[in-house]
């Protein structure tokens, strides 16, 4: 075979590789965010007790620490609670538990979700016509003030977490305790 038959013929591999995706550029991967769905207790503990008598300590924990409760079931509960850092951003955190049984204890699920609101100032403008004056139209300005949602993450902080389980502990029974060990 002749020197530019042997190329000629590499050169006709290689496209057809490539065209099969063998040699081409592979797609660019989307950023992965971290989730390995690993054992971790930061979200959730075990009560020695049913879940319904976890969930209503769960809600008093909440109302204790000034968060407005949405909604409250036996098995679940959903709050929230506002904060104002500065005069130009707002906070919103809400608080979701869910209580499931599990070989007899109550196994609390606690999620929390934070918002981030930023004040945006808008200028409006409108024109009034006077018709009893011909056209004259005069300016009328406005600024329009509304809170906007620029973020918003579930809160990862275990020492958060931790600090609600204790709380949780505190307004239930005095006999119930958390289950430690194997889950």
């Amino acid at each position: 075979m002749s020197l530019p038959r042997l190329v000629l013929s590499a050169c006709l591999v290689a496209s057809v590789l490539t065209a099969c995706g063998g040699g081409g550029a592979s797609k660019p991967r989307p950023a992965l965010l971290g989730e390995t769905f690993a054992f971790d207790e930061m979200y959730s503990r075990i009560f020695d007790t049913r879940p319904e008598v976890a969930c209503e300590a769960a809600r008093r924990a909440l109302l204790g620490q000034g968060y407005a409760v949405g909604r409250a079931e036996a098995a679940s509960v959903e709050a929230s609670k506002n904060f104002q850092p500065e005069s130009d951003s707002h906070l919103q955190l809400a608080v979701r538990v869910s209580c499931v049984p599990q070989e007899g204890n109550a196994l609390v699920f606690v999620s929390a979700l934070q918002d981030r609101y930023a004040l945006r100032r808008s200028a409006n403008s409108a024109s009034l016509g006077v018709s009893a004056l011909g056209s004259v139209s005069l300016p009328i300005g406005s600024t329009e003030d509304s809170l906007v949602r620029v973020a918003s993450s579930t809160v990862q902080d275990a020492d958060f977490y931790a600090r609600f389980f204790e709380r949780v502990q505190g307004y239930l029974p005095a006999h119930v305790r958390t289950v430690e060990g194997d889950r």
